[in-house]
């Protein structure tokens, strides 16, 4: 199931890639769809390798692997920092649930604030992550099932992309733009974005 959770991460990216990079040419480098193409077919390569019974742990720690040597930039390094993270508060017994993802974003947030130095507000993926982070915390899940949660999530991902829109980046080649970079989405915030949709769509459509 796993395994199929990443494929399908896989597919969605390399579907994605010319739109990332068209998003990174308006305030950074212009290949952040590129780089992370690139990452996705050496995660590709990676889940061939691995037993269908990989657990999250196993499946997690070779993805994070993958992604730290093949993404250029600056994304390589903050998503397969925040991906290894996350394999370290799960093992084989971890099920797909709000407590477990809570553990997996708040692993995720922690690891890329600390190799990126950035918080909420810099116009970063952390817009993405951090919201989807406390949409699973326990104060937010209660009397609410798998899917509600579910959606809340992505609805507070999308609204994260457009906080993007409205602030000025403070991290990376995009903050050289100051101001200007107003009106623009974080290219990273939308890679995340289009990560947790697909994730999310699988995961719903898993448990029905």
């Amino acid at each position: 199931m796993i395994k199929d959770a990443v494929d399908a991460v896989i597919k969605a990216i390399l579907a994605n890639k010319d739109y990332l990079s068209q998003l990174d040419a308006k305030i950074g480098d212009g290949d952040h769809g590129l780089n992370m193409a690139r990452g996705a077919m050496a995660v590709e390569e990676v889940l061939e390798e691995l037993d269908d019974a990989a657990n999250v742990k196993e499946v997690l720690q070779a993805v994070g692997e993958a992604v730290v040597m093949n993404i250029g930039g600056t994304a390589g390094p903050l998503y397969g920092a925040g991906i290894l993270e996350a394999a370290k508060v799960v093992d084989e017994n971890s099920k797909l649930d709000a407590e477990t993802l809570e553990k997996v974003f708040g692993a995720v947030v922690s690891a890329i604030q600390r190799r990126g130095r950035a918080e909420k507000g810099d116009k970063t993926m952390l817009d993405v992550l951090i919201p989807i982070h406390e949409t699973f915390k326990a104060e937010n899940t209660v009397r609410k099932n798998f899917d509600s949660i579910l959606t809340a999530a992505k609805d507070a991902a999308r609204d994260g992309v457009e906080f993007t829109k409205t602030i000025p980046a403070r991290k990376g080649r995009a903050s050289y733009f100051g101001d200007k970079s107003i009106g623009c989405e974080d290219p990273g915030a939308m890679s995340s974005f289009i990560i947790f949709r697909t994730l999310s769509g699988y995961w719903k459509e898993f448990n029905n």
